[in-house]
C-alpha cells in the first residue's frame, strides 16, 4: 500500500483539509479521494490529492 495525500483550501487560502491515506494504486486513491471530498462536502472547495511520486491525482480550484 502507498501513502496518498489529500488536502483542501479555502479561498483565502486556509487549509481544511489536511489528509494522509493509505491506497494500492492511483486509481483506488483517486476514487477514494473523490468520495471522501463527496462525503465531507468539499467538492466545491479548492483541493488536491498527490501521490507519493508527486503526481496530481485530483485538482479543482
Amino acid at each position: 500500500m502507498k501513502m496518498y495525500k489529500l488536502t483542501a483550501f479555502e479561498a483565502n487560502g486556509e487549509k481544511i483539509l489536511d489528509e494522509t491515506f493509505q491506497a494500492e494504486n492511483d486509481d483506488a486513491a483517486k476514487k477514494h479521494g473523490e468520495q471522501f471530498l463527496a462525503e465531507k462536502n468539499l467538492l466545491d472547495k479548492t483541493y488536491r490529492c498527490t501521490s507519493p511520486a508527486g503526481k496530481l491525482l485530483l485538482f479543482h480550484s
